[in-house]
């Protein structure tokens, strides 16, 4: 079993997000997160850092790169039994992030309603995907939420065994991760194969 007690939440989409919040605060996560959904979850009334006061870099180039940072990135990819890992992330003071919850740009959708290109190519998430792939590669130490599809499983789950998940479970959710990087990507592959 291993302790959620760090949540990253970076998502496009914020409905049926407030009850799986609730259960993580309750349950003494802490919460990291960026713009509107950092504005989201402290209108709830909770506390949140922002990612860019863990990072000392503002969200830049119209917001296109936010996340996309060793000190998040680190925080995510260190593996908690290896001791130089430990040292490095002490080091440069990389906290260990224990939860991702992501909701990618809606990028089928957007091609489903505009011929706008510029418009589309921004649907193209970066950092979102980034976070669902270095989640899922963590499995060990790190619970990967890649879409709402996943928040009722892992609800259900806190309210079960608290904030505290198994390897058979991090890994049903890294399996479902790369299910939705790979169809996110063959959406994509499909609009520039046209």
């Amino acid at each position: 079993m291993k302790r959620i007690k760090t949540a990253l939440v970076s998502v496009f989409h914020k409905d049926g997000l407030d009850e799986l919040l609730a259960e993580l605060d309750k349950n003494g996560v802490k919460f990291l997160s960026t713009g509107g959904t950092q504005a989201f979850i402290e209108g709830l009334g909770y506390e949140c850092q922002k990612v860019e006061d863990l990072t000392t870099y503002p969200s830049i180039l119209g917001g296109r790169v936010k996340t996309l940072h060793p000190k998040v990135f680190g925080g995510i990819l260190a593996r908690r039994d290896i001791e130089t890992d430990q040292q490095e992330m002490e080091k440069y003071q990389i906290p260990e992030i224990d939860l991702v919850i992501v909701d990618l740009y809606p990028f089928e959708q957007t091609v489903a309603t505009t011929d706008d290109e510029a418009a589309i190519i921004e649907k193209i998430d970066i950092g979102g995907i980034s976070l669902i792939r270095a989640g899922a590669k963590n499995f060990k130490d790190v619970v990967i939420i890649p879409s709402k599809k996943q928040y009722e499983p892992l609800l259900n789950i806190i309210k079960e065994q608290g904030a505290a998940t198994t390897l058979e479970q991090r890994k049903n959710f890294a399996k479902a991760a790369f299910d939705t990087s790979s169809h996110y990507d063959t959406a994509i592959h499909a609009y520039f194969a046209r």
